[in-house]
């Protein structure tokens, strides 16, 4: 059995380095939109999360570049990528969690999770207490059109089934799109989780068992 490497990187200054695995997403291709959601109080927390110390996107060096091919394919369909979130560090998720167990914080339940009991999050696979994310290859995004996000029949971070990529009750429009996402996604070397039609892995991810902790700043 493999074991999880949980890597903690205490840097000063800036975190990206000549040497660092994880860069800046706008470093490789400053074509794609960045809203990060986490660095900012627009987010199911309600609140900046712990590490996100910069509004920016950062992803493993391979990552970014099978990003920056996936972004030429959807321009030349006349698409571009809008991206909420991609490197996350470990000390994030732990904010994930301890905000988890505080059952009375639901400050951001009806835009959220709605329809869901906080208490399930976890148990249901929309929130977890290891990330993909803080492997460094892991992409939270959408397609845009002329500037503005596609419809894609939720929200990002709508903690619901009808988030999950294929889930029937989404049809027309919004299906289509979702699927538009996904086969530009995958043609670029990158795999979707069937729970969330926004989350995107590298399949040949460079880290997979690797969780750094970097800040982001």
């Amino acid at each position: 059995m493999k074991h999880i490497i949980v890597l903690v990187l205490l840097l000063s200054g800036c975190m990206s380095t000549p040497d660092s695995p994880i860069v800046p997403l706008a470093d490789v291709d400053p074509t794609i939109g960045q809203d990060p959601r986490y660095a900012s109080d627009n987010n199911f927390i309600g609140r900046p999360i712990r590490g996100y110390l910069a509004p920016q996107v950062m992803l493993t060096g391979e990552a970014a570049k099978a990003l920056k091919d996936a972004q030429e394919m959807a321009q030349k369909k006349g698409y571009s990528f809008l991206v909420f979130d991609g490197y996350r560090p470990q000390q994030a998720v732990d904010h994930f969690v301890e905000w988890g167990a505080d059952l009375a914080d639901t400050l951001q339940k009806a835009t959220y999770y709605p329809d869901v009991p906080k208490g399930e999050l976890f148990d249901r696979g929309y929130i977890a207490a290891r990330s993909g994310h803080s492997r460094g290859s892991t992409v939270d995004l959408t397609l845009t059109k002329d500037g503005d996000p596609l419809d894609m029949g939720t929200p990002f971070d709508f903690f619901d089934e009808l988030s999950h990529t294929e889930n029937p009750a989404i049809t027309g429009e919004a299906m289509a799109n979702r699927m538009l996402l996904k086969e530009i996604m995958e043609s670029a070397g990158f795999s979707n989780y069937v729970n969330e039609w926004w989350h995107y892995t590298l399949k040949d991810e460079p880290y997979p068992d690797t969780y750094f902790d970097l800040p982001i700043e």
